[in-house]
């Protein structure tokens, strides 16, 4: 059921995504074609924004709002790490660079873990808490006032 923090959570993480994707871009190799990651990353906020942190929001204090946000980010993060890892596996199966399903699958974790290697930046860490904390807030705020 749709309800106000549901919306302002998946507001929150979307934007949150997007802005994280414009950051990580100069991080990777030059000449690295993006298409829509930006996009991606946006509707992968807006999914675990109103599955989670909207869904979780209970108006219960300033820490219950802090952890949900910051566990929500955290889905986040893993959730779009596997979608892009996802997308390059099925990208390198198609050119016949696996031969067995085990090893594509294993192929997605090491390519999630190749893509979770440009986050490690300063910069990008501290947007994430930052962008947690702030989203959980906000959105405990809204269930408190859009009941």
């Amino acid at each position: 059921m749709p309800t106000g923090s549901k919306l302002i959570g998946a507001l929150c993480l979307g934007i949150l995504g997007a802005v994280i994707a414009e950051m990580v871009k100069p991080l990777f190799p030059e000449g690295t074609g993006f298409g829509y990651f930006t996009y991606v990353s946006f509707a992968v906020g807006l999914f675990v924004g109103w599955k989670f942190l909207g869904a979780r929001a209970a108006g219960r204090g300033l820490t219950e709002a802090i952890n949900n946000g910051l566990t929500s980010v955290i889905v986040q993060v893993f959730l779009a790490l596997f979608v892009f890892g996802s997308y390059e596996m099925i990208i390198q199966a198609l050119g016949h660079r696996y031969s067995e399903p085990m090893e594509a699958l294993r192929g997605i974790l090491e390519l999630g873990m190749f893509y979770g290697a440009f986050l490690l930046n300063a910069q990008v860490i501290m947007t994430l808490v930052v962008g947690a904390i702030v989203s959980g807030i906000i959105t405990d705020f809204a269930y408190r006032h859009w009941r």
